[in-house]
């Protein structure tokens, strides 16, 4: 992206490897003429005290690092999805699907990106609205899942799932995933959902420990729009968005999950294409 002027900077806490990652990082932008707007978390990686909010260092940035694991970058997309900036996603966390910028390739890719020669990989976030009687109380933008789980031990819950208003299954389980093809290698691969090609335009609900073994994880167009609707009483179920956020349910709330006009667009390495990650992070092939 030539005419670069601001890159913004995300770090997962808790990291020792960033606290020399992080102020190497922002010399090597300042040596550029870049400007450097951190959060909270690198700024204290590199002793500043001039860090802004997760949701407000974005602002003004033509790219955003993310230092840290998927979760991390979970977290930033929320935050930059309605702006369009690109993520540029290096791993210092575990399996790390969608952060696939080793820390090796840091210096390398990043520069490859400040002159406009990456790779951005499109994908697509899911609206959810919490509709509580005629009211809607919540709404989120996720780029993984929306999960409707049980909040109490051991039991299961009641959902009832639509599909653009055409009744899908009475549903007794541990709960429910609804999931872009960026998230069908996280819960809902755990859960026995499929892997999605990541251009492929559908969502995906995927039943947790369904009570009917026959109760099998569904695709649908991503044009879809899905409802569940929670039969459990107030509190024994919790919306979940991306593993991060949500709050309980209360007893016929609805869950309203739907493609959302945002995109989150990653910075990927031009050698890693997503079967090479997929042989990678999961170890097909091995002998």
């Amino acid at each position: 992206m030539p005419g670069m002027k601001t890159i913004g900077i995300i770090s997962k806490p808790n990291v020792r490897q960033a606290s020399a990652i992080v102020p190497a990082l922002i010399e090597w932008l300042v040596s550029r003429d870049l400007d450097v707007r951190c959060d909270e978390v690198t700024a204290a990686y590199a002793g500043r005290t001039d860090g802004f909010s997760r949701a407000e260092t974005p602002e003004g940035c033509d790219l955003v690092v993310v230092l840290g694991g998927d979760g991390t970058l979970l977290s930033a997309a929320r935050s930059v999805a309605a702006r369009g900036i690109p993520l540029f996603a290096v791993n210092l966390g575990g399996l790390g699907f969608l952060t696939a910028i080793s820390t090796d390739e840091l210096y390398p890719e990043l520069e490859r990106a400040i002159r406009g020669e990456h790779r951005i990989g499109k994908r697509r976030m899911l609206h959810c609205d919490l509709v509580r009687g005629e009211r809607t109380v919540s709404s989120y933008e996720s780029l993984n899942d929306v999960v409707v789980t049980k909040a109490s031990i051991a039991r299961m819950i009641d959902l009832e799932a639509f599909v653009d208003g055409h009744f899908v299954c009475h549903y007794k389980a541990d709960g429910l995933v609804i999931s872009t093809p960026t998230g069908s290698t996280a819960y809902s691969l755990s859960a026995g959902g499929p892997i999605i090609f990541p251009s492929v335009g559908a969502l995906c609900i995927t039943p947790i420990c369904p009570h009917m073994l026959t109760n099998r994880p569904v695709i649908v167009p991503a044009s879809s729009v899905i409802r569940v609707w929670n039969h459990g009483d107030d509190n024994e179920t919790y919306l979940t968005v991306d593993g991060q956020v949500g709050e309980p349910l209360m007893r016929d709330d609805r869950v309203i999950c739907s493609s959302s006009s945002h995109y989150v667009h990653l910075i990927r390495p031009p050698r890693m294409l997503f079967f090479d990650v997929l042989r990678e992070k999961l170890r097909w092939g091995e002998r």
